[in-house]
């Protein structure tokens, strides 16, 4: 025990001189930052003020801005009981009570109240497959409970999808309540991305949002090509973000899709390693800035080491999806995203729950798999941040571990270098497994002390209180909304324009159907037939009627929740498209065919050696509103994007592909429409 406390010491002061700081005095030249409380004294010392936070009358040093974060984080951690460390390292979701109606205004006062002990929710089957737990596990807990008795300060908003200024209150009363706390330790709010257009699983890839700036999916980020807007996208998402109080991103993907009928491939940056890893690190430094500080959102870049070579495109949150698979030999390509994101200084890296197949490293999950973890992420890349597990690799997906018990779990994660666990609010199992093996207390504390640095860093121990009215003006602000629809058309590929019928000449009638289907429910015959007015174009209700039919279709691919074991396919027939239909209107009417590339779709059932000749055009979109398109279609817009991903030119090349490959990598005959394949108009038509 000695020794490796020793070690941890060793690890507190290189954090410190990693700071950037070689006297560890205080230094009275730093500018008051503003306090924001609603209950914490304030102490006034050297014309200067600090929260009293911990309610004992004297400025202690976790309490005095001026100290560098690790050193608060050292004093705030020998001051914390094991209950709370423990409530520490644990993340999971939180509901507003009763969602959007939580809240009720008094008519005569004007005031917000609220219950905060709204029922605990009890679960006893794995929350995403279904299948019963031998156990009990709870992963959403009330608010007041979360945070007064198990001491919890991480939770993640997925379903919320209040107003802006809604939220704000919200996370007001939620500070207020930890700041009653003994130890006044601030809350943190994580959300998966909200400001893309996608359709995508909710909760697994987006959350729930009202109001925010739309923009691309994150796999049109990447077809944009475009640095500059990325980052600005992300400067710009901050901000709304801020505004709410969410403080924390559980984003974004740097898995590389090389895998077609992955089903969370709309959330990656694409197949190339390079493009991806450029896309990211705008990204984090459009987010968190040059250095994690009060205005940053810290992210959590996921899934390490890459989740996307998985067998046969089956996801590992089911057994039968558990294995990662290389075999190309291109684990290493899967790393160069997360290099770039650590390098940009990415706060948190979340581990996969797939085990590693066929490579030199332990056959367990990534959550418990220290080669993977402590020797390759840790030494090897340089990370110095959190580790924060995927949710739930504890109790429902402990693949390569399902023969220890809950509490060898959490010790073999803790040794792994895991330092946060997901999916569990109830830390009664972690305490019991503290208690029995005293030997990981170093390790605990490692992990401690990396939380409590973030929030330090982020300001949250100064001011975690946000302006409820600022939050409605702020969150779809009309520069972001108008920036955002600027990447949606940048987003947008011209894959085949013959003889330059694009763009439509001027008051062209168009039948344009929006051709999407709910996998669930895939009712045949047409989609939604767009009648809206355009400056340039001229729409008609019936094909016969037009000039030219455009026609949108938006596949839906097997939902990742719920799912089975039988094979995953990505052509049309199998992902909510009625075949039939669409070549009997293809064949009215020339055609511009678009099809939103959510996945690479197979798309030979209804574009192939017979059909060609019937369409004028053919474009990809990645998460657009139809007014992007039709920008581009008309002529506004002059396309730039290109192809983030291959696009198969059959069922039997999917079967064929090698999982960590990218398509344009698998050879020759593969592709139908190439990586970084896109056309620009003839500027002399």
């Amino acid at each position: 025990m000695t020794s490796k406390y020793i070690c941890f010491l060793a690890i507190c002061l290189l954090l410190i001189s990693l700071n950037g700081c070689t006297d560890n005095k205080k230094t009275t030249e730093m500018q008051q930052p503003e306090l924001g409380t609603r209950g914490a004294a304030i102490i006034e010392q050297e014309d200067l003020k600090f929260k009293d936070l911990n309610k004992n009358g004297k400025l202690d040093a976790y309490e005095d801005w001026r100290l560098l974060p690790a050193e608060r984080s050292i004093d705030l951690l020998q001051r914390m009981t094991l209950d709370e460390k423990a409530g520490m390292m644990l993340i999971a979701d939180m509901r507003m009570y009763n969602e959007a109606f939580m809240l009720e205004t008094n008519a005569q006062t004007k005031t917000v109240t609220s219950d905060f002990n709204e029922q605990d929710i009890v679960v006893d089957k794995n929350q995403f497959t279904g299948e019963p737990l031998p156990y009990t596990i709870m992963n959403t807990v009330g608010t007041t409970k979360g945070i007064l008795q198990h001491k919890m300060r991480h939770f993640i908003w997925r379903t919320t999808s209040a107003p802006a200024d809604t939220m704000a209150r919200w996370a007001n009363k939620v500070q207020a309540l930890a700041e009653s706390d003994n130890l006044g330790i601030p809350v943190i709010f994580a959300s998966n991305p909200r400001n893309h257009i996608t359709g995508g699983s909710m909760g697994a890839t987006a959350s729930a949002s009202v109001g925010f700036s739309k923009w691309p999916s994150e796999i049109g980020l990447a077809a944009m090509r475009d640095s500059a807007m990325v980052q600005q996208f992300a400067d710009m998402a901050r901000q709304e973000w801020l505004a709410t109080g969410i403080r924390k991103g559980y984003m974004y993907m740097a898995d590389l899709l090389t895998e077609p009928r992955w089903q969370r491939g709309e959330g990656t940056l694409g197949e190339d390693p390079a493009l991806a890893a450029q896309t990211m690190a705008a990204i984090v430094l459009g987010f968190q800035g040059d250095i994690l500080n009060n205005s940053s959102i810290a992210l959590t870049t996921k899934h390490f080491p890459g989740g996307g070579a998985t067998y046969k495109g089956f996801d590992p949150h089911y057994t039968y999806g558990r294995n990662a698979v290389f075999p190309g030999g291109r684990f290493e390509a899967n790393l160069l995203p997360f290099k770039a994101a650590i390098k940009a200084g990415t706060s948190s890296i979340m581990p996969y729950y797939s085990l590693p197949k066929d490579t030199k490293y332990e056959e367990v999950a990534y959550a418990y798999n220290k080669g993977i973890l402590r020797d390759l992420l840790r030494g090897e890349l340089g990370f110095k941040g959190i580790i924060n597990s995927d949710t739930g690799p504890i109790e429902s997906m402990p693949w390569g571990v399902d023969s220890l018990n809950i509490e060898q779990r959490y010790v073999k994660a803790l040794e792994a270098g895991t330092n946060m666990f997901a999916g569990n609010a109830d830390p009664t199992q972690l305490i019991s497994a503290l208690k029995a093996h005293p030997e990981v207390m170093p390790l605990v504390d490692e992990s401690v002390q990396l939380l409590l640095m973030e929030l330090f860093q982020l300001g949250l121990f100064e001011n975690p209180y946000v302006d409820e009215a600022k939050a409605i003006e702020t969150v779809g602000k009309d520069s972001f909304v108008q920036a955002g629809k600027e990447a949606q058309r940048k987003s947008i590929v011209l894959l085949s324009n013959e003889g330059n019928s694009l763009p439509l000449a001027p008051n062209t009638k168009v039948y344009f159907e929006d051709y999407q289907k709910n996998y669930n429910k895939p009712a045949p015959g047409p989609g939604t037939v767009y009648a809206q007015s355009h400056p340039n174009l001229t729409f008609v209700a019936t094909p016969e009627a037009a000039d030219i039919i455009l026609l949108w279709v938006k596949p839906a691919m097997r939902p990742l929740f719920p799912a089975d074991d039988s094979p995953l396919k990505v052509n049309l027939s199998a992902c909510a498209v009625d075949v039939d239909y669409v070549n009997a209107l293809t064949a009215k009417k020339p055609t511009i065919l678009v099809v939103n590339f959510a996945n690479p779709f197979v798309i030979d059932e209804i574009y192939n050696d017979q059909t060609k000749n019937r369409f004028k055009g053919v474009i990809a979109t990645f998460g657009v509103e139809p007014d992007a398109l039709l920008d581009v279609v008309s002529g506004k817009f002059n396309p730039s994007g290109k192809m983030p991903v291959t696009i198969p030119i059959s069922n039997q090349a999917v079967e064929n592909n090698k999982e960590d490959v990218p398509g344009y990598d698998e050879g020759a005959g593969y592709g139908l429409f190439q990586f970084n394949e896109g056309l620009r108009y003839n500027k002399n038509r």
